[in-house]
């Protein structure tokens, strides 16, 4: 805690029961910290625990495993983007807070929201059928699109997320096609629109998802590909 921090003050009112607690957690600390500094101790703990503030603690039994493997590393003389060295002095030194320093890309506190999955999926499963079912249209009908969902109907194509702005969106995605293999149509693509998407995404998905319990067995024709693309424009910019 930075000393600008330790200026502030604010007044606190507790109960007895908690006060009692208080009391016994510090009577149990070995320098019995005041009520105040206790208060402090148990915040920041409290913190650390939600995820707050993360403070990367080791078990015994943790520090012994990863020491016999740090061993193990050096005698194989196996390579690791891990250094076995480093991370044996971290153990030993108690220094846990410079394992956020080495490896961030580990340690960073990330996880993506299954909300946002869901989302992902959502979109790339549209855009799937969007891409196949103008690729299956004759060329009639995609000169149809092309018209009648103009600006969008000439490219009907997956543009991706805007990786700036949305960037939980992009990796996501990036991750299902590239790791799991999902969306396999996307494949070599950069994903990044380098511009807002999400919006028109979600106003195209919002048509899209009246018209996906119908699909089974066939793929979308050229009105239905006309009307989720017509809603990708803002409704700002309709004509009405």
């Amino acid at each position: 805690m930075n000393a600008q921090a330790m200026m502030e003050r604010f007044e606190m009112r507790l109960g007895q029961s908690v006060l009692e607690d208080l009391d016994a957690w510090r009577a149990r600390q070995g320098d019995l910290p005041s009520r105040s500094e206790a208060v402090r101790r148990l915040v920041e703990a409290g913190l650390a625990e939600s995820g707050e503030r993360r403070n990367i603690k080791l078990g015994d039994g943790e520090k012994l495993i990863l020491v016999m493997l740090c061993q193990l590393f050096k005698q194989l003389k196996l390579k690791s983007e891990i250094d076995p060295a480093f991370l044996e002095e971290v153990i030993h030194g108690g220094h846990y807070w410079a394992l956020d320093w080495e490896y961030p890309g580990i340690f960073h506190g990330h996880e993506d929201a299954r909300t946002v999955v869901s989302e992902v999926v959502n979109i790339l499963d549209m855009w799937s059928f969007l891409e196949r079912g103008f690729g299956e249209l004759s060329k009639k009908d995609k000169d149809r699109v092309a018209a009648e969902a103009e600006p969008f109907g000439k490219h009907v194509v997956f543009a991706g997320f805007d990786g700036n702005n949305v960037g939980e969106y992009m990796s996501i995605a990036r991750f299902l096609i590239h790791e799991l293999d999902r969306f396999s149509e996307f494949e070599g693509r950069d994903l990044n629109a380098h511009m807002p998407t999400l919006d028109a995404h979600r106003r195209m998905f919002s048509v899209f998802e009246r018209i996906r319990a119908n699909l089974t067995g066939r793929d979308l024709n050229a009105a239905e590909i006309i009307e989720i693309l017509k809603a990708k424009l803002h409704p700002s910019r309709r004509k009405s």
